[in-house]
């Protein structure tokens, strides 16, 4: 049993235990196990073969030390086996519903029979649930507007998953001596936000080696097809793997093909045949001889015999990678390199895991120039949000430190201030004029009218003090969908205020995403890439807005956090308003 699995486990553990109504201390002790489990660097198989004290883990204690030995001897946890028995395990799915938690999800499984998301729909649209006292129209319209929501996220990988699992596939494969080279393709090959597969190709000329390999990682469920060069199998109940083993000959035409999208190999193809020539997963032929391919043993040959440069991944969607001014777009392409600051971070002061020092030094660690630290303002109590006495202590303080970090980093003061439900800034204007940085957010208020949130947003756009608005659309993937606003509305605000819009880099929000950012920029707006880091580790989500804006076209100048510290320091100057 792996470390994830057993881990999953638990979160079972603590799914069904609060369906039953258990004790909250409970629950969170097998949440806090389950995340202890997770990050162990050794399989806990291992720890437990050489009699290690597993209460020495932080976040697990007595009980789960010895449901975790149960668990790795017997392939079970015998409390879990009489949960499963008490309450569905198909109501998990249910209280992830926005909107319902464990209480409403027993109430429709006891009063309507709701046993599944199916059946939860089904008694929406024959109206039973609106009768349910604690419920109503408006929250059953809700509940079936977020079903399609935990449906497909149980589909469907967020970026951070799917790097995470790339990484264990890796990591599996690496003792395989067939393998001669391997690669990710797909839509994670070409940065998608969520991925519903996971393509495989490798180079080798044992093809049964390798999928006898396959066949044998740990979380595999279910053997779903297996041929000479093809195998497919499904990992964590539902999630599809797919193996393929090419030709050295042809790995450039496989990986193209197999990388996607299909709008773009429709366009290649057609490109292709109006030259003279075909291309297919095996290579590059001319039409009237098609035994002996011209190209195709690497990706950039391909593209070369049709008279295009090599097309990175995140561009292949046919959006414009075959327009006459791609070149120049591709020769100044954003990368991750390019990338100087971070202008949206969290610390202790709120909800994130460090001290200014440690992000400020986390920060040198990976080569950036400057941050801002914006913490949350008051309105948002659930993550100690600052009324303006302690932010203006927090800002004295980094005053104070600035000295210490200022040969190798510039520490700005900044925050995150909620737009609130009036329109207004949760903060004084005097207040946020001595912020170096602000970025303003929509926290609560979202069933507002479109109008409603839209003036809210235009009204911080235009406020003197705001040089930014943070995850635009409230999205969350796989958990809320976008609360309703005008975008267009909002990019011509921001092009004439001159404001930035975000692209947050974390891979829960991914907002703006590609489609918007790239609406924006055709705009002219500035926009900034941010992790909204919450730890050091959530610095290195940086990768994941690169890639938002890479997929968009998005070229170096057209986002503010690749200016040099000088250069940004020039760009708030001409923005601080002459009365601040």
């Amino acid at each position: 049993m792996t470390n994830d699995q057993l881990a999953s486990l638990f979160e079972e553990m603590a799914d069904l235990l609060e369906l039953s109504g258990e004790n909250a201390f409970r629950i969170r002790a097998y949440r806090s196990g389950a995340a202890a489990i997770q990050t162990l660097s050794q399989p806990i198989e291992e720890l437990i073969a050489q009699d290690f004290d597993l209460t020495s883990i932080d976040g697990i204690g007595a009980t789960l030390a010895q449901k975790s030995i149960i668990a790795i001897q017997t392939g079970e946890i015998p409390a879990l086996e009489k949960l499963r028995a008490q309450v569905p395990s198909s109501l998990r799915k249910v209280m992830q519903v926005p909107g319902l938690g464990a209480k409403k999800a027993m109430k429709l499984h006891q009063e309507l029979g709701v046993m599944d998301l199916e059946s939860l729909k089904q008694v929406c649209l024959d109206g039973k649930v609106a009768k349910l006292k604690g419920f109503g129209e408006k929250t059953q319209q809700s509940i079936l507007e977020n079903i399609e929501i935990v449906a497909q996220a149980a589909v469907r990988m967020r970026r951070d998953e799917a790097d995470a699992l790339r990484a264990k596939l890796q990591e599996h494969f690496s003792n395989c001596p067939a393998i001669q080279k391997m690669e990710f393709a797909g839509s994670y090959r070409r940065g998608k936000e969520t991925i519903g597969d996971l393509d495989i190709l490798v180079v080798s000329n044992s093809p049964e080696q390798v999928m006898d390999r396959f066949g044998q990682y740990p979380e595999l469920t279910e053997l779903l097809a297996r041929g000479d060069t093809k195998m497919s199998i499904r990992i964590s109940g539902s999630f599809q793997v797919d193996l393929r083993v090419v030709d050295p000959s042809c790995w450039g035409a496989a990986l193209q093909y197999f990388t996607g999208s299909k709008e773009h190999n429709v366009h290649v193809r057609s490109l292709a045949k109006s030259l003279g020539l075909k291309i297919s997963e095996y290579g590059v032929f001319r039409e009237l001889d098609q035994n002996q391919p011209i190209a195709g043993h690497d990706e950039a040959s391909l593209y070369e015999a049709i008279g295009l440069p090599w097309i990175p991944p995140e561009l292949r969607e046919n959006r414009f990678e075959f327009q006459k001014d791609f070149a120049q777009r591709l020769h100044d392409l954003i990368e991750l390199s390019d990338i100087r600051g971070d202008l949206h971070m969290h610390t202790l002061y709120t909800d994130g895991s460090h001290s200014v020092e440690q992000m400020a030094q986390a920060a040198i660690d990976r080569g950036l120039q400057y941050i801002a630290i914006t913490d949350h303002s008051k309105r948002v109590s659930v993550a100690r949000g600052l009324d303006e006495q302690k932010v203006l202590e927090q800002w004295a303080h980094i005053d104070r430190i600035r000295k210490q970090f200022q040969d190798r980093l510039l520490l700005l003061k900044g925050i995150e201030c909620d737009i609130l439900e009036d329109g207004s800034l949760d903060l004084s204007d005097q207040c946020l004029a001595q912020a170096d940085w602000v970025t303003a957010s929509v926290h609560f208020g979202f069933k507002q009218s479109k109008q409603e949130i839209t003036d809210r947003i235009l009204g911080a756009i235009a406020h003197r003090s705001v040089h930014s608005i943070s995850h635009p659309s409230g999205r969350l993937l796989s958990r809320r969908v976008a609360y309703d606003y005008d975008l267009t509305a909002v990019i011509q605000a921001a092009q004439e205020h001159d404001k930035c819009l975000e692209i947050n880099a974390n891979p829960h929000r991914l907002d703006l995403n590609d489609l918007q950012a790239a609406a924006a920029a055709q705009a002219g707006v500035t926009l900034v890439i941010n992790t909204d880091a919450h730890s050091i580790d959530n610095l290195d989500l940086m990768r994941h807005g690169v890639q938002v804006a890479r997929r968009a076209g998005i070229i170096k100048n057209q986002v503010l956090n690749t200016k040099t510290s000088k250069q940004l320091l020039g760009w708030l100057k001409k923005h601080k308003s002459p009365s601040d």
